[in-house]
């Protein structure tokens, strides 16, 4: 390895051989109402406890502690494109809203313990309740708002909550996603319903129904506890904080469970070491709350850390593609995080949008949730003139897994590559079939050796064999975490991501990642957006299928230059891939279906493909998406 990366390479090194020196020096970022006795208890693994003895509150490290010297400084930014409504939020007004809602709570008979379900959009409201959870030592589950009923019913049977906390409706693109009625519908088909509903009247819905005796009005109550002052609950370092149900889980969830202390200490870290965040600065991630980087980089994450955090309601290109530059201007933007997906919508938009805003604040653009394409990277980093960062990570880990860490050195940005091992993980790449470390530039799941660090999950909710099973037991002769995705790793320690393992596609005993090949087709410089997936062959075992979107529709038009287009697609694939590699079928579509966060359902697809139920569609951001899938691969 080269003298250029050595510094960080040993900083990693000591994360993973001197754990416990490095994490107890990490832990004197956030404030401790009682010291740690023992800062890791390994002693049940894959069972691990961070700071044991601590006693802490996520609440008061976000909120209560920045109020001696950041009293009057924004905490929360609200900007909705959908209303044409904005309000900031200082850290003192921040305070009094949380200790109201915290009030509203208690009053309704909330403990410590108990589980409140947030089924909000991006209001601050739901910013005020999951701290006000929190700050009561109540554990709040957030679902992403638009889930279905029979959807929401699972989640609520799951963590069985002593309230329900909604609105009369979400907005997107200007139309009204109704979530009391998917609510009503929920609780009617729960085994274990709550006790009460609170209800967030926005005047958006002009037919809301309240049940007599269970919905109750949250501006009323809070009216009634406008000068209530909670004290702060102070909880054991290892105490659950939240549960965050996994996105596209059939049957019964998969509850994500949090803790406390190792999850403040771990976001706290984070904001120096990867996002080189300072206190004051302002954070704009353009996230939902209902999801992993909602938690930790819209709310918790950058609160923690005494900045200034934006809440957007609002698509990226209403009401025109600019908004986000003109957001990163008006506030001087420090660090943004969003989306590959979405970037890749911002640039089949005309230029223009971007370079009318002054993004000259913006320090760094940070992208994930999705593989970032080198030529998505390589557009947006020369149109802002700042630094992009890829970082891969999960709902399961609350923070990057792989990553630059330019917080401790600056090291040189590969495009295509999420980065290093993150400091805290213990990344191994392991042969799917012996086990065995693989070799640089060699194939292999990425799995993480136990202890995991700090902010990871401790389990899953009420189902610790769950958690054993379905993450420590895929490699038979030693128990790793494993992530399920496949990468390989250069000589420079570099990691990049090739797909799921289950994307892995077998094209006569040639084993191909669907994210090669979207690279492969990506290369044209037609492709604005690619999902490839594989389905079965008769005689090839599998074969891989592109669904491609242009840039220019028009040359779709013309068959001729269609044709022509087939094939040079075709011909970027053989340059890079070689034949083997050759997508069976090119699908040219308008659309991608995707999640409202941006995800592309490839699993969808592929059902679709090989004619089967597409599944779980509750997030689906547009139907249509859907709907042209099916009638590519049904055409004669």
């Amino acid at each position: 390895m080269s003298n250029l990366l050595s510094s960080y390479p040993a900083f990693h090194r000591h994360s993973i051989d001197q754990a416990q020196d490095f994490w107890k020096n990490e832990a004197s970022r956030i404030d401790w109402h009682r010291p740690f006795d023992q800062v890791v208890d390994e002693s049940r693994l894959p069972f691990v406890k961070w700071f044991v003895g601590g006693q802490t509150n996520l609440c008061y490290n976000a909120v209560d502690r920045h109020l001696k010297d950041r009293a009057h400084q924004d905490a929360l930014i609200y900007i909705s494109t959908e209303t044409n409504q904005n309000h900031t939020y200082s850290y003192t007004e921040l305070h009094r809203e949380v200790n109201r809602c915290a009030a509203v709570f208690q009053q309704l008979g909330v403990v410590k313990g108990d589980r409140i379900l947030i089924y909000m959009p991006m209001v601050p409201q739901a910013v005020f309740a999951m701290l006000a959870c929190v700050r009561l030592g109540a554990i709040h589950s957030v679902v992403f708002g638009g889930f279905a009923a029979q959807s929401l019913a699972t989640r609520i049977d799951d963590a069985k909550p002593k309230l329900i906390f909604t609105a009369d409706a979400g907005l997107r693109a200007g139309k009204a996603i109704l979530y009391k009625g998917l609510v009503d519908e929920a609780i009617r088909l729960a085994n274990f319903p709550p006790e009460k509903v609170i209800l967030l009247d926005r005047g958006i819905d002009p037919h809301l129904s309240w049940v007599k005796g269970r919905d109750l009005n949250y501006e009323t109550l809070r009216e009634n506890n406008l000068d209530a002052e909670i004290p702060v609950q102070w909880l054991e370092s290892s105490d659950p904080s939240y549960i965050l149900y996994t996105s596209g889980t059939t049957g019964k969830p998969k509850g994500v469970q949090r803790d406390t202390g190792g999850y403040a200490v771990a976001l706290a870290a984070s904001m120096e070491y990867i996002y080189c965040a300072k206190p004051g600065q302002t954070m704009f991630t353009t996230s939902d709350i209902g999801w992993v980087v909602g938690h930790s980089y819209i709310v918790y994450g950058p609160l923690i850390h005494g900045m200034s955090t934006i809440l957007y309601e609002g698509l990226p290109i209403r009401p025109d593609p600019g908004i986000w530059w003109k957001i990163v201007e008006q506030y001087k933007v420090s660090v943004m995080f969003s989306s590959p997906t979405a970037i890749r919508v911002l640039k089949r938009q005309e230029a223009h949008y971007l370079h009318s805003s002054d993004v000259s604040s913006l320090q760094g653009l940070y992208l994930a949730g999705e593989p970032l394409d080198e030529p998505t990277a390589r557009w947006i980093s020369e149109a802002l003139k700042v630094p992009v960062y890829d970082h891969y990570w999960q709902t399961e880990t609350g923070w990057a897994i792989l990553s630059n860490v330019p917080g401790v050195e600056t090291s040189p940005l590969k495009w295509g590559s999420p980065g290093f091992a993150a400091y805290g993980f213990n990344v191994k790449l392991l042969d799917e079939l012996t086990g065995a470390e693989v070799g640089a530039h060699q194939k292999g799941v990425v799995t993480l050796l136990p202890p995991l660090p700090p902010g990871c999950l401790t389990t899953v909710w009420g189902q610790d064999q769950r958690f054993i099973d379905t993450y420590f037991t895929s490699f038979k002769h030693t128990q790793v975490y494993t992530t399920f995705d496949w990468a390989i790793r250069d000589e420079q320690g570099y990691y990049f991501i090739l797909g799921r393992s289950d994307d892995v596609i077998n094209v006569a005993g040639h084993r191909l990642g669907t994210r090669e090949i979207e690279e492969a087709v990506s290369s044209h410089d037609q492709v604005a957006e690619v999902a490839v997936v594989g389905v079965s062959h008769e005689i090839k075992g599998q074969v891989p299928l592109a669904f491609v979107v242009v840039k220019d529709a028009s040359v779709l038009q013309d068959s001729l230059r269609r044709q022509g287009l087939y094939k040079e697609v075709l011909e970027a694939v053989n340059k890079s891939l070689g034949p083997v590699g050759r997508p069976e079928q090119i699908h040219f579509v308008s659309m991608l279906p995707k999640t409202r966060s941006g995800k592309i359902l490839r699993r969808s697809i592929k059902a679709l493909a090989q004619g089967e139920d597409p599944g779980d569609l509750t997030t689906l951001e547009d139907m249509l998406a859907i709907e042209e899938i099916r009638r590519a691969v049904t055409k004669p």
